[in-house]
């Protein structure tokens, strides 16, 4: 397939760019910057000029894929207002042409709320955090679209060896020589390595049907306290994670920072039946070592 991917030099994105071409589709990616359409090329992808905050610019090249994923966020105070922009523009888009073509979304873990020792599964009712629910307008948009196979993916909190989700606790290893967790040691959170993600998108993207949602977690739920020490003990910093509370977490690493409050737990079940899904790094722990 052709496939443009909206954040392809993104953690999610550029995973996605990697194993789309892993397993022989053509790749196009946004590029708002040279930088970013160097990096493009230098992943084999075909940089298409444009930014997500101004899909009128780069519409057009919508008539030229089979599909489009979208992996892309501005994470700013307008992102909310640029999501919906993209969903609004591609949709009708993709829907014109004669055949039926591809959109999958990109939701999240964090629609599903505190779910305690509760499993979340693709049909727990959301529970947003007040500062992602926007998404689930777009979410019912891409689901019930016409003519248009409109498929989610709801990730975990995503990781990669320094980064992802994991970037502030390895910053503040290296910084200020401790590590501190949101809330409470305990709190759990479903991971995925970035590269088992995108493997996801790309099975979706071959096998899914319209309609379908799969939610993306190598484990059901981790606690932050493990995770966080097995980070220190790689700066030889022994002692005990100092706890923010979620207004410290705010100051200090943004607002989504309430996410990493939430203490879930999310199963993957689904996509490991009917998709075949199997993630490469099943241990989030042993991926950190």
């Amino acid at each position: 397939m052709k496939v443009l991917v909206l954040g392809g030099t993104g953690s999610i994105g550029g995973a996605v760019v990697q194993r789309l071409q892993e397993r022989s589709h053509q790749v196009l990616g946004l590029a708002r910057s040279q930088q970013a359409a160097n990096k493009l090329e230098v992943a084999g992808a075909h940089p298409v000029v444009g930014d997500i905050k101004n899909p009128q610019v780069w519409i057009e090249i919508c008539d030229q894929v089979d599909a489009v994923v979208h992996a892309a966020a501005s994470w700013d105070e307008e992102m909310g207002a640029c999501d919906k922009r993209v969903v609004d523009a591609v949709l009708p888009r993709l829907s014109k042409s004669d055949r039926q073509k591809a959109f999958i979304y990109t939701g999240g873990c964090w629609l599903y709320g505190e779910t305690g020792d509760t499993v979340a599964t693709e049909e727990t009712p959301p529970d947003e955090l007040e500062s992602f629910n926007w998404t689930l307008p777009s979410i019912h948009n891409v689901l019930t679209a016409r003519q248009v196979r409109g498929m989610v993916i709801h990730p975990a909190m995503v990781y990669e060896k320094r980064g992802g989700v994991f970037e502030h606790i390895y910053k503040d290893a290296e910084n200020l020589g401790f590590v501190r967790v949101v809330k409470s040691e305990h709190t759990r959170w479903p991971l995925v390595h970035r590269l088992d993600l995108a493997q996801l998108y790309a099975l979706m993207l071959e096998q899914g049907m319209q309609g379908d949602v799969y939610n993306g977690a190598t484990n059901e739920g981790i606690t932050s306290g493990e995770i966080t020490r097995a980070i220190a003990r790689q700066y030889d910093i022994h002692e005990p994670p100092k706890v923010m509370n979620v207004a410290e977490a705010r100051a200090a690493i943004g607002d989504y920072a309430e996410g990493y409050a939430l203490d879930q737990q999310m199963s993957s079940k689904k996509a490991r039946e009917k998709l075949g899904w199997q993630p490469e790094f099943a241990d989030p722990l042993a991926a950190i070592a």
